[in-house]
């Protein structure tokens, strides 16, 4: 069974006969007039409703506004200030290093009346005034004095504007209200987007009410092919554009006072951020320095302050008194480290036993004629010398049995050879060590050198001077001392000393050496640690654009020292660089 609309109903039963019976005119009025009223009661809401396509409450924006600010920077300084409340936070640094300046004195000049910034602890000043309470751009002047020299800033603080409070509309909003209100605005709880709706609306009930009025039967059908052309024109401009998906709700850049990633690639970090991750910059200076090559080396001791302990005949290890010295303890020259008990064959046992025996058997035959010299030389038969000769010969004898028994029991005794550190132990007590073993190695931790090997392409008589660098990034500063002139793995050894070692190096630790070739070059020097890598692999710095913003800059760069970089392309002079941070500032998202 089919279902006959509503419409067709109308049109082919109720209105032929209206118009076929008598006195049907007034009824045919009265029913235009109440079908123009009923349309414009039923296509004006969806008309409205349709035009914004808003077919429930909106969601909510979550939209975080940061605080109002004011950034101002010369030659000497950099301020930030941020406004929360009445109280304006200032935060002044150094221009060229974004170096904190916490012994300045600050005074503000807010619309006429000077103000003194008040010190806090954490090298941060701050103003309190009423006139940040109020809207629209407040023009300050900032008069910085510190002993690194006096500036003159000059800036605007855009304070908010406060929302205005909203007056409600009152229920029986009228249609000429509805007409006059602009696209987009929202009357009583109906988002208006396109005004030619509602005049369309308004334009199908003045249809309905000519034809009402009309005595032709031509004109209200026409009437009525035109509500039905208008009707569906303004319902479809209702849904003109219509999304119903994932755009109903715009994304917005979030604008706090976090540190996040810029869509254009920059970063902002605010100033309190800066603070925390103690970021430093440095002014970009062409300068001319003596190009580095990099070279393998390792570490090792001063000959003329490290030393070896070995036993010169071998035997058994024998602790002294306090022990087998341990590893980095401090010894003196002379110390007794340890006790070697020799080893003796037993045909070298029987030789020592036998020469004890003949030379006690000649202390006994020394001491008979002493004594018997001694009772002459009482009853002066013989003269005194004899007596003297006789305790000379026992004496000696008495001393020859003396080392031969030392010479079976006593051991040989290792003492440190010179002032330093134990830097290796390779005995324990009972171990049996040879002659040539090395027992002990005493090193001067304040003595190290560094030995690389330079290969045929480059020429070690033109070595000034080099740096090296540690596997755990500790910078050493070196001193040529020489080169061999006998090759050791195809390669030239060449010789530096360590000035002021630092106390994590260890000899025969590896060591990236650069060493200056003598050959000049001209670029901007930068620490390694301004150099980052990006996320496409290249290498970057990030330039100080602005207080509180930093971009992303590939350079090219070469080797300059252990600790530092030329830059060759990327960046020109006078360009403020991070050198200090930059890991961190990679990293922001």
């Amino acid at each position: 069974m089919s279902r006959v609309a509503p419409d067709d109903v109308l049109m082919t039963g109720v209105l032929p006969m209206l118009i076929r019976s008598n006195g049907a005119r007034l009824r045919l009025q009265a029913v235009l007039c109440g079908l123009g009223f009923l349309t414009t009661l039923v296509l004006a809401p969806a008309a409205m409703a349709h035009s914004g396509h808003d077919h429930g409450a909106p969601p909510p924006a979550a939209v975080t506004t940061s605080n109002a600010r004011v950034a101002v920077q010369s030659d000497a300084y950099e301020l930030v200030g941020i406004l929360r409340g009445e109280r304006l936070g200032l935060y002044l640094d150094r221009f060229g290093t974004n170096e904190p300046v916490a012994d300045a004195r600050i005074t503000v000049t807010v619309d006429g009346q000077d103000v003194e910034a008040e010190k806090a602890s954490d090298g941060t000043y701050a103003v309190t005034s009423a006139d940040f309470a109020g809207e629209g751009p407040l023009e300050l002047v900032f008069a910085v004095s510190a002993p690194a020299g006096d500036d003159l800033l000059i800036g605007t603080l855009l304070l908010p504007v406060r929302p205005a409070a909203a007056a409600a509309l009152p229920a029986d909003t009228t249609a000429a209200l509805a007409l006059r209100v602009a696209p987009g605005l929202r009357v009583g709880g109906v988002e208006i987007a396109q005004p030619y709706t509602v005049a369309g609306v308004v334009g199908l009930g003045f249809l309905l009410g000519l034809a009402a009025r009309s005595r032709s039967r031509l004109v209200p059908v026409t009437s009525l092919a035109l509500i039905a052309v208008l009707a569906t024109t303004a319902y479809a401009f209702s849904h003109e554009g219509e999304d119903h998906g994932a755009g109903d709700a715009k994304a917005t850049l979030p604008a706090g006072d976090t540190p996040r990633r810029l869509p254009d690639g920059t970063v902002f970090v605010p100033k309190p951020s800066q603070r925390l991750l103690d970021v430093r910059t440095s002014l970009a200076t062409p300068e001319e320095a003596q190009k580095a090559i990099i070279l393998v080396g390792r570490v090792i001791a001063d000959p003329n302050r490290s030393g070896l302990v070995q036993s010169i005949n071998g035997g058994r290890m024998v602790a002294p008194e306090g022990g087998l010295p341990r590893l980095g303890q401090t010894v003196r020259k002379g110390d007794v480290l340890a006790l070697v008990e020799q080893a003796v064959g037993q045909a070298d046992r029987t030789t020592l036993s036998e020469r004890v025996g003949e030379i006690e058997q000649e202390i006994a035959v020394a001491e008979t004629k002493l004594k018997r010299v001694r009772q002459l030389a009482e009853r002066n038969v013989a003269p005194p010398s004899q007596v003297v000769d006789a305790e000379i010969e026992l004496e000696g004898l008495r001393r020859r049995r003396e080392i031969v028994r030392q010479t079976r029991i006593e051991p040989e005794v290792l003492r440190a050879p010179i002032d330093g550190t134990v830097a290796a132990v390779r005995v324990v007590a009972g171990q049996v060590v040879g002659s040539e073993d090395i027992v002990f190695q005493i090193v001067d931790p304040k003595g190290l050198w560094v030995e690389a090997l330079v290969y045929g392409d480059v020429n070690p008589a033109k070595v000034t001077g080099a740096s090296a660098m540690a596997n755990d990034g500790t910078p050493l500063t070196l001193t040529f001392q020489g080169f061999s002139k006998a090759l050791q793995q195809q390669a030239t050894v060449v010789q530096f000393a360590v000035e002021s070692p630092p106390d994590n190096l260890s000899v025969g630790q590896p060591v990236t050496v650069a060493a200056r070739s003598g050959i000049s070059v001209t670029g901007i020097v930068l620490p390694r640690d301004a150099v980052v890598r990006g996320a496409n692999g290249e290498a970057v710095v990030w330039r100080h654009t602005d207080p509180e913003r930093f971009e992303a800059r590939p350079v090219r760069t070469e080797p300059f020292d252990a600790h530092r970089l030329v830059i060759r392309g990327g960046l020109a002079e006078g360009e403020r660089i991070v050198i200090r941070g930059s890991e961190l500032i990679n990293q922001i998202r």
